[in-house]
């Protein structure tokens, strides 16, 4: 291919790009934001599945895309800062950046915590409860086929009653695991109570976040939280194959390092971060010389824990975005717009007849309703009236975002049959 002919298609690039960065900016950001996303005929309430990409994510990542292409068009565009974005959401999360780094998804942190904390080959107790994300109760299970002392709190009316979680965090309980706010009916755990207890009886607590960052306001150093992970493809608005991993200052310092990666290592005296100082090796031609084959400093903080290979480039520029949007439209703000359509569902679902296990006064964005075969009765009216919401077996959850509107909620309501 001729350099003019690569230049016409890098400009054949650049220019949608340019048009949907320059569109996704000069769009008002408020509230519902239908903008900033493309255009569709579903009435889509699932983002507690699968959160849509907005134009500006996907513009941004179709410039990483252009420039791991070699496309010309990209030569001029300023790659993200993998750092920023780190420190972006420590500032969603009140958290330092030094306590987080990347991780595939939300189970792959808490099996990294498992792990630091020396399950399933060291003794201690594991208190959980049935609201946790229900795809990691075989974990927990196996656990406990293998010896660990795991202990379930029951759900009572869509909730752990704190005396429940109370009574199972006995003496000798070295993890309590939960998910701050519930994938099955967005109930919300108190994490600050919960973690005084837990503390006061010696264990450490790991949150599951992936239903909270971005959707309800989040503040893991005020929480006194031990450990939280999240995936990006749901509140965040990235995708899926990253996520973030805390881990509070000081707690690490007592564990010993249980996973071992390229990005946990760096040169000795290197800065700190995320940024590639790789170790000094003795074993190649012209290396200096070692008495090992290399030589190696445990990066501080979460990364130098839990850092492991490499991770997925192109959804960072999705997330980067995501976080930029969630600030500015704010996190109270996207909570409330929420809350404005989950009550006229909780009304009108009432109004037909269908049981709602989320508990009343709940913030969260999620709200779910018992119907046996609820996926069997359910998927053809909603998919003839171009409805989508997550259906179950026997219950059915609907999870409004930021751009959801009154007339999304009539359109469901108007093609749900009465229980």
């Amino acid at each position: 291919m001729t350099l003019s002919r690569r230049q016409a298609l890098g400009a054949a690039i650049a220019v949608p790009l340019a048009a949907q960065a320059a569109r996704t900016s000069a769009t008002t950001l408020s509230l519902p934001d239908k903008g900033n996303f493309a255009p569709t005929p579903i009435a889509y309430l699932d983002s507690a599945s699968t959160h849509p990409i907005s134009l500006g994510a996907r513009a941004a990542m179709d410039a990483y895309v252009a420039a791991r292409t070699l496309d010309p068009a990209a030569a001029a565009l300023r790659p993200v800062d993998r750092a920023a974005t780190i420190a972006k959401f420590a500032r969603l999360v009140n958290a330092d950046p030094d306590e987080l780094c990347w991780v595939q998804s939300t189970t792959m942190g808490e099996q990294a915590v498992l792990r630091a904390l020396g399950f399933p080959h060291r003794s201690g107790r594991i208190v959980t409860d049935t609201l946790h994300f229900y795809a990691g109760f075989p974990m927990y299970q196996e656990l406990a086929k293998q010896g660990v002392d795991v202990a379930w709190v029951q759900a009572r009316d869509g909730r752990i009653d704190m005396d429940d979680m109370a009574k199972a965090i006995t003496p000798g309980t070295t993890l309590v695991s939960l998910s701050l706010v519930s994938t099955y009916n967005g109930f919300q755990h108190d994490l600050k109570a919960v973690c005084d207890l837990a503390h006061a009886a010696g264990a450490l607590v790991y949150a599951d976040i992936i239903h909270a960052a971005g959707a309800i306001p989040v503040d893991l150093h005020a929480s006194s939280v031990d450990f939280a992970a999240c995936a990006t493809y749901k509140w965040l608005m990235g995708d899926f194959g990253l996520g973030f991993l805390y881990a509070r200052r000081g707690v690490l310092d007592a564990l010993p390092l249980a996973d071992f990666g390229y990005y946990g290592f760096a040169a000795p005296g290197a800065p700190p971060g995320i940024g590639l100082s790789p170790p000094q090796t003795h074993v190649y031609p012209m290396d200096p010389p070692g008495n090992e084959p290399v030589s190696y400093a445990i990066r501080p903080g979460a990364l130098g824990h839990f850092g492991t290979g490499t991770y997925a480039q192109a959804v960072v520029a999705a997330i980067d975005h995501g976080l930029d949007h969630i600030a500015t439209l704010t996190v109270p703000a996207i909570q409330a717009h929420a809350q404005s359509l989950i009550a006229p569902l909780r009304d009108g679902l009432s109004a037909k007849g269908y049981r709602l296990i989320t508990p009343p006064g709940t913030t969260t964005p999620l709200l779910t309703a018992l119907l046996p075969d609820a996926k069997t009765r359910l998927a053809d009216p909603l998919a003839k009236a171009q409805v989508r919401i997550s259906l179950h077996d026997h219950h059915f959850r609907i999870a409004p975002s930021i751009f959801n509107d009154r007339a999304d909620v009539d359109r469901l309501l108007a093609a749900l049959p009465r229980a």
